[in-house]
């Protein structure tokens, strides 16, 4: 009892490690009922500034959230039906043009390679491909109608399927209404004497994210509109498809653009079979990039992201090995905390004994 007052941590310091183990084991457990509180929680977080943006025009937080919530929800259905029709349109075409494709393939692209890169290259085997999608188209038909059969035969499997999907507006909403008192509250149960610093790491954090999730996700939508609609002036009949391929793959840097210009270089070269289509395609993708690299990242994106490319694919791919469709949702967060808390990891030991401890000098002695 000498007056200073010692906190839990204090005494039992392994009580932190151990809970967290705790927490991690709980998550693995549960992970197949967290899909909706994890996907409502990121739709919360993404939609928390739009709240905050009503409320400065001077909306209370529950009419400010139903606005945000009910404008999101109609801009996301009629997208859906505006978009989903077209992109099935598109592909029954790719699927009835495939074997002219493979035959262009034969035909021009191969012997393109060969002409110029000076090597030989075996035809494809057109029978034998044809066999494998035939019979692939079977076994995909079959297999759809065997799982159909066994969804309608179990009412439980409809109920538990629908209800996951039910819940995910609805505790979007919830979170949205309650976004900053959890927030508030999740502040208020941090030890006193860490709270500083703990408070900085998280604002660190959010602005990454912020950066990453909210930024990056309007650039991917922006580059997919961008290059939907620049081949469909084209005239390219995959251009949806293409579109969206190369918005998505955006997520990491310039992988989006190489996977969508190779296959809108492709799909032109087949459907016209000039390369003044395939010119056409490059010009999309090229001012594509410019307002990518001039516009979209440097206002929607900044400079605060900090994650690799190689960072990124690696998040998403361990966290769907390690917690399927909930571990996709969490990774990019998850690796953006990560990778603020190493920063000041790193930063605590460059200033810590251990590193700064001078060498040993040499004796003199010994030098004479």
């Amino acid at each position: 009892m000498n007056g200073t007052p010692t906190t839990m941590f204090e005494i039992r310091p392994w009580l932190l490690p151990i809970g967290l183990l705790v927490l991690g084991w709980l998550l693995y457990l549960l992970s197949p009922i967290l899909m909706p509180f994890a996907a409502g929680a990121l739709l919360a977080y993404l939609g928390n500034p739009l709240v905050n943006r009503l409320m400065r025009l001077g909306l209370k937080r529950t009419w400010a959230v139903i606005i945000s919530f009910f404008s999101l929800l109609l801009s996301t259905t009629l997208a859906l039906i505006l978009v989903l029709p077209l992109l099935w349109q598109q592909i029954v075409y790719l699927e009835s043009r495939l074997p002219r494709v493979l035959r262009w393939i034969n035909r021009e692209g191969i012997p393109w390679i060969e002409k110029h890169l000076r090597i030989q290259i075996d035809r494809l085997d057109m029978e034998l491909i044809g066999q494998w999608l035939s019979s692939y188209w079977v076994e995909a038909g079959s297999a759809a109608g065997n799982v159909l059969t066994q969804v309608a035969k179990s009412s439980m499997d409809i109920i538990t399927v629908g209800g996951m999907l039910v819940l995910i507006p609805v505790v979007t909403f919830y979170l949205l209404l309650d976004w900053d008192e959890l927030l508030e509250r999740i502040r208020n149960l941090i030890p006193r004497n860490i709270e500083p610093r703990v408070s900085l790491m998280l604002r660190e954090c959010d602005e990454v994210m912020a950066a990453f999730l909210r930024g990056q996700l309007m650039v991917m939508v922006a580059l997919g509109i961008i290059y939907a609609v620049g081949l469909e002036f084209v005239g390219l009949k995959l251009a949806l498809m293409i579109g969206l391929l190369a918005g998505l793959g955006s997520i990491v840097p310039y992988f989006g653009f190489v996977i969508g210009i190779i296959s809108a270089t492709a799909a032109a070269l087949v459907q016209f079979g000039n390369f003044d289509a395939v010119l056409m395609v490059w010009v999309v993708f090229g001012i594509g990039q410019a307002i990518e690299g001039w516009v979209l990242q440097p206002y929607l994106v900044g400079d605060k992201i900090g994650l690799h490319p190689v960072a990124v694919i690696f998040a998403i791919m361990a966290g769907g090995q390690l917690f399927g469709f909930v571990g996709m949702l969490l990774a990019l967060p998850a690796a953006a905390v990560i990778m603020v808390l190493l920063r000041h990891a790193h930063e605590r030991y460059q200033q810590s004994q251990l590193y700064q401890t001078d060498p040993p000098a040499e004796d003199d002695s010994d030098s004479e």
